[in-house]
């Protein structure tokens, strides 16, 4: 393997007899943020969700930081992992997805706190601390006693997304973050993306928001029918498309 904090070779995925990413390439390193851009069905929350596992895949390689997840190769046969290693490994990704999954009988705090306590085993209060900084860093530390019921979608996505970094990820996986939200609310939740983006995070993310996608990427992914179509820069991918269906997607998405 390379140097790469995320590695992805000759990804193939099928639903039945629908081979839905056929033999995906993609390398990330530290710092990197890759924005998937396609129509629906072009495989993007797919390829998201095989990268941590949550989709177990046929064929390929996905390593962070050059080990192998979900499996090990023994003489010529893949054999998967054990769920305690798969949950090792799950942990070196975190992951805010459409819906936000917190748990309803839980404070905002609480439902920060649970991984860090039953995964990480950290005591009560180192968790209380960790969640703190990034109730605050995500603006929600004033509603940290609130419970989900209690507060607006992009409240709920922002203490979603404190959730997943407080476990500290080597690599943060967005899944359309803000399609559930009402027009007013996505942009709340943008910032908080593209702060952490300012700061370092290594993403990995799907979004149907052209302008955040070129705002945010040091590399944006077309992908069309389970492949790469195109890739490159923003700057790039954007103005000078070379593709007509390329060309086609983003004038619909009216970028």
């Amino acid at each position: 393997m390379s140097s790469s904090l995320l590695e992805i070779r000759d990804l193939h995925k099928r639903f039945g007899q629908l081979e839905v990413l056929k033999g995906i390439d993609l390398s990330m390193v530290q710092g990197d943020v890759v924005s998937l851009i396609g129509s629906s069905g072009s495989g993007k929350t797919t390829l998201l969700r095989c990268v941590n596992l949550l989709e177990e895949y046929e064929q390929g390689v996905v390593a962070i930081e050059g080990e192998q997840i979900g499996y090990k190769e023994r003489g010529s046969k893949r054999v998967r992992l054990s769920e305690k290693e798969i949950a090792r490994q799950r942990a070196l990704t975190g992951m805010a997805f459409q819906h936000f999954n917190l748990f309803p009988h839980m404070s905002a705090i609480r439902n920060v706190m649970l991984g860090l306590v039953q995964t990480r085993g950290l005591s009560r209060d180192e968790a209380y601390s960790i969640s703190e900084k990034w109730l605050e860093r995500v603006g929600m530390l004033e509603r940290k006693d609130h419970f989900p019921g209690q507060l607006s979608g992009g409240q709920q996505q922002r203490v979603a997304i404190a959730r997943a970094i407080a476990m500290n990820p080597k690599l943060m996986l967005f899944d359309e973050v803000t399609s559930a939200l009402d027009p007013e609310l996505v942009n709340e939740v943008l910032a908080v993306v593209l702060d952490l983006a300012k700061d370092g995070m290594t993403m990995l993310l799907v979004t149907h928001e052209m302008q955040f996608a070129y705002d945010v990427s040091t590399r944006v992914i077309f992908m069309q029918d389970g492949r790469i179509g195109e890739e490159g820069p923003p700057q790039e991918l954007f103005k000078n498309p070379k593709s007509e269906r390329l060309a086609a997607f983003l004038k619909s998405s009216k970028f």
